[in-house]
């Protein structure tokens, strides 16, 4: 990995400590490299426009990791998932928990496949599918989305697999106000939790829907 090696897993190491995330050594080590794939598939594949090494950390690493606690396992699929955010950290953290990464974009399910089989993460599978169109063997716990749509869309997109009571969780930037009204029936609003990301000064917001019903 490019840059200052030694700074970058001091700011990794402090701001997993500000999330009290205590992981052990090997899972740290996964997530520095899961960043030098990143960067390096990044020169070709235009996965972030992130390229600073400490902008990785706190955008992508613990912006991923700070939702760990609110959300449900031990199955979990990641809506949109891109270059693996927050789905593959995730994976990383709970080695214990099923991730699967989503995703409809063929150059970046590459990517997602080829980082799977180098960090070695037996507990994550790569879906490259639309999440209307994907199909669970059996229902999930949770579905997490960075990125992928509003509140509506995502519901929408992803209710058919989680199972009932099961959690949808968006992450966000700035409260939701507007999106909130438009939730589906037969999801309703759990919480909004304001999130502290370490170094990152924006407004972060995780907000969780509970699924009554799933739709067939």
């Amino acid at each position: 990995m490019k840059g200052d090696t030694a700074g970058v897993e001091r700011q990794l190491d402090q701001g997993l400590e500000q999330l009290n995330l205590f992981l052990d050594p090997e899972a740290r080590t996964r997530l520095l490299r899961y960043l030098g794939l990143l960067q390096k598939w990044n020169r070709v594949y235009n996965l972030t426009a992130i390229r600073q090494p400490g902008r990785l950390v706190s955008h992508h690493l613990l912006d991923s990791l700070a939702v760990l606690p609110y959300l449900p396992g031990p199955t979990l699929v990641d809506v949109g998932t891109g270059a693996g955010l927050p789905g593959i950290p995730i994976a990383i953290a709970r080695p214990d928990w099923q991730v699967v990464l989503m995703d409809s974009n063929h150059k970046k399910g590459a990517f997602l496949r080829q980082a799977v089989i180098e960090l070695g993460l037996a507990n994550a599978q790569v879906a490259l599918t639309r999440a209307e169109e994907w199909r669970p063997p059996q229902l999930v716990g949770g579905a997490v989305s960075r990125a992928f749509s509003d509140l509506a869309g995502f519901a929408e997109a992803a209710r058919h697999m989680v199972a009932p009571g099961g959690i949808l969780a968006a992450m966000k930037g700035l409260y939701p106000d507007e999106e909130l009204e438009q939730l589906p029936k037969g999801v309703l609003l759990e919480e909004v939790v304001p999130l502290q990301v370490p170094e990152l000064r924006a407004a972060r917001h995780l907000v969780l829907l509970r699924v009554e019903d799933c739709l067939p």
